[in-house]
């Protein structure tokens, strides 16, 4: 069974900072697990580490509609206005333990000389762990399709600011 489609957002917010500063590769490759945490109170780890082949990763642990979702990205682009990772990610719920793909795609673009737009773009894709899962629990594919697209909006639309913030105070201390 292929994926599908589960959810997907997309926020943008301010970054005041020059685009020749800002290094979105970087930032997300060494963002401290405190800094993590203070850009969403669901947030609860951040960490990083390497695949195998040598690919840089980004751990994250958070809180996203109830369940615990452990993020295990792997770089797929990292360059500094454009950075795409993509985890099969590991999610706790309530019901058990499943999985869905995530694709996590960060990038800033210049509005002028001072000041940027970051986007922070996230689309989860329901796996065939993830439609087994429902199955085995007799829950609707529907219904967990709406409520995931909140929960992860909702997610993105606050962290997205801060993230921002972040993003920013990197790029001012280079």
């Amino acid at each position: 069974m292929e994926t599908e489609t589960l959810s997907e957002s997309s926020y943008t917010s301010v970054i005041n900072a020059p685009i020749e500063k800002i290094d979105l590769a970087d930032w997300l490759f060494s963002l401290p697990d405190a800094e993590y945490q203070r850009c969403s109170p669901a947030h609860i780890a951040a960490g990083t580490s390497r695949t195998e082949d040598g690919k840089r990763m980004s751990l994250n642990v958070e809180c996203i509609g109830g369940s615990i979702v452990v993020q295990h990205y792997v770089e797929d682009i990292a360059e500094p206005h454009h950075c795409r990772v993509i985890s099969l990610s590991d999610v706790f719920s309530p019901n058990g333990r499943t999985k869905v793909k995530v694709t996590w795609e960060l990038s800033v673009k210049k509005i002028d000389t001072e000041t940027c737009e970051f986007t922070n773009h996230v689309h989860g894709d329901a796996t065939p762990e993830f439609h087994a899962f429902l199955d085995s629990h007799g829950l609707p594919y529907e219904s967990a399709q709406q409520a995931r697209q909140l929960a992860s909006a909702a997610h993105n639309r606050i962290e997205t600011p801060l993230f921002a913030k972040s993003i920013e105070n990197h790029a001012l201390r280079r």
